[in-house]
């Protein structure tokens, strides 16, 4: 419910504060004194366009905030908790927008800045305007299956088949992502079984390669191995001349005959000497005695390591590296692989999935017809009573035949009207004005009042163009529809405004050379004077205060 609104340098409102009750709540004013500010202040937080017009001759912004009782409905309370705005059921929902002079606004929930289509959000689950203007609930193309649906109380049922239809996507998405697998497999898995063939060719071992660059470095500089080792030993041991091991055991034979115990340490040192020449010698003599000068194994281990290095240049990785990318490989074919038994678990899942969601909606589309014949006689007999006594109104549900676009159903639904007799039934936005719309618009929440999930509804002049005897029955069934929730109308008609709980007048004042708007309870007496204007304008004689006090005073005994 709409509690307070304050308006702030909006047009020719100056200052406006304003607190609101439930019921039917009555605008009126003589035409020009602002009767629309209250309308476009609450548009601006339906999302409307701002406008540098909009704001007050010499001012520089202009304000509009409204607070709200929203309670405990689970959509709103989802929202605030997703934008992490806290705000309990009992606490009130304050929604503001700013406009500069520039042009630009400024949205805001309970004080925190936010996008302006999250200001329109939470505001169309709060209020909705029903009137002349582009944004028209009644207009949108999801409207119509959503009041059907709130009439037919099948709330559950779309929600059931939004779920269904999720997990149908979700299953054909799966089964899809198999499929092109195996369709793009095939040349993946060849290329990966033509790389793995060089590689189980090759077969390289995890330490080869390096092992090889060892051995190759070896067999490679066998011959001047043998040939330095040749040139030690005899260097060491040769017997035509003195040897280092007999220069050793010579200047140890000096030294000792010397016989000085300082020498000691000398000597012992030329001992051990000797002894680590005779190890290098014996350690020596033990390796050339393996080495073997095998050009076939040398041409090999060249032969493998130019293979190495070719495979491995080929892939790009180095080639000690070999060994781990193989196994790789190997694994990302195994991934490729996608068994017949996936395929099929994934099949069954869709048709299972298909057949659940196929079963919901077409239950959901059994309850729609159902709901659409009777709504559509309902709506029928409002117009009728609404002085549209030719109007036929009709609920037209056209297929949809795509899976794909089923999230809201199998089918979308238009409101078709024709006007005149003998014209052909057409979707409202092209047959209706503005007027007629007002009153099909209002036909149809009397009858969708008691499902309705929005709080507060604002009627535009919707008894233009009306007699006082329809105009009377328009007033009575704002009223219904006030005792159910809240409303507010901007009438012209007196028959309208007597039916009203409480009553809003609206008038324009000059001041310093500046006009601004003024907006005020009236009571019961300034209520007679306001339906006597509405009566009989300017001049007001006693017949018509008698017959607006007449017309008051029998409009609420009646309720």
């Amino acid at each position: 419910m709409l509690l307070g609104l304050h308006i702030q340098n909006l047009a020719i409102a100056k200052q406006l504060d304003l607190e609101f009750q439930p019921g039917m709540t009555v605008i009126s004013g003589e035409t020009g004194a602002g009767k629309s500010i209250i309308f476009d202040a609450l548009g601006l937080l339906l999302g409307e366009k701002a406008d540098a017009q909009m704001v007050r001759f010499g001012t520089d912004k202009a304000e509009v905030s409204a607070s709200f009782q929203h309670g405990h409905k689970p959509s709103i309370q989802a929202f605030l908790q997703e934008q992490q705005l806290d705000c309990a059921p009992e606490d009130d929902l304050i929604l503001r927008r700013v406009i500069s002079a520039g042009g630009r606004s400024r949205a805001y929930i309970n004080g925190r800045a936010c996008p302006t289509s999250q200001l329109q959000w939470l505001a169309e689950q709060l209020l909705d305007i029903h009137g002349q203007h582009a944004h028209q609930s009644l207009l949108r193309t999801d409207t119509a299956l959503h009041l059907l649906d709130d009439f037919g109380q099948s709330q559950g049922l779309r929600k059931e088949v939004q779920q269904l239809h999720r997990q149908w996507q979700q299953a054909s998405q799966q089964l899809k992502q198999l499929q092109d697998r195996v369709q793009s497999q095939a040349a993946e898995v060849q290329l990966l079984d033509y790389q793995l063939q060089e590689f189980a060719q090759l077969a390289p071992q995890v330490g080869e390669f390096s092992e090889l660059e060892a051995e190759q470095s070896l067999l490679a500089n066998a011959e001047q191995i043998l040939r330095v080792s040749d040139q030690v030993q005899q260097l060491a041991q040769d017997d035509e001349q003195m040897n280092l091991l007999q220069a050793l055991a010579q200047i140890q034979h000096w030294l000792a005959k010397l016989q000085q115990d300082k020498l000691t340490p000398a000597i012992e040192l030329f001992a051990s000497a000797a002894i680590h020449l005779e190890e290098g010698l014996s350690s020596l003599q033990d390796f050339c005695g393996r080495l073997e000068l095998d050009q076939e194994r040398l041409a090999y281990t060249e032969q493998r390591l130019a293979s190495l290095l070719d495979l491995a240049r080929k892939h790009r990785v180095k080639p000690e590296q070999l060994p781990d990318y193989w196994q790789e490989l190997q694994s990302q074919r195994q991934e490729l692989i996608v068994s017949d038994q996936d395929l099929e678990q994934a099949e069954q899942a869709l048709v299972q999935s298909e057949q659940q969601l196929s079963l919901a909606l077409t239950k959901l589309s059994q309850v729609r017809q159902q709901a659409a014949s009777q709504f559509d006689q309902l709506v029928g007999q409002q117009l009728r009573a609404l002085d549209l006594p030719h109007a036929q109104f009709n609920t037209r549900l056209d297929a949809i035949h795509e899976r794909s676009k089923q999230q809201q159903g199998a089918e979308r639904a238009t409101f078709y009207i024709s006007m005149n007799p003998g014209q052909p039934a057409q979707p409202l936005n092209k047959v209706a004005s503005g007027g007629e719309l007002s009153r099909i618009s209002l036909a149809i929440q009397v009858i969708c009042a008691q499902h309705s999930v929005i709080p507060t509804l604002i009627f535009d002049e919707v008894d233009v163009g009306i007699s006082g005897g329809t105009a009377e029955v328009v007033g009575q069934l704002l009223r219904q529809l006030g005792e159910r929730g809240q409303v507010f109308c901007i009438t012209h008609q007196a028959q309208v405004a007597a039916q009203g709980h409480q009553h809003l007048r609206v008038s324009k004042a000059v001041e310093a050379e500046s006009t601004r708007s003024q907006v005020a309870h009236i009571d019961y007496e300034q209520r007679i004077e306001e339906i006597a204007r509405m009566l009989g304008g300017l001049r007001l004689t006693e017949q018509t205060w008698a017959h607006a006090r007449e017309m008051l005073n029998q409009a609420q005994q009646a309720h």
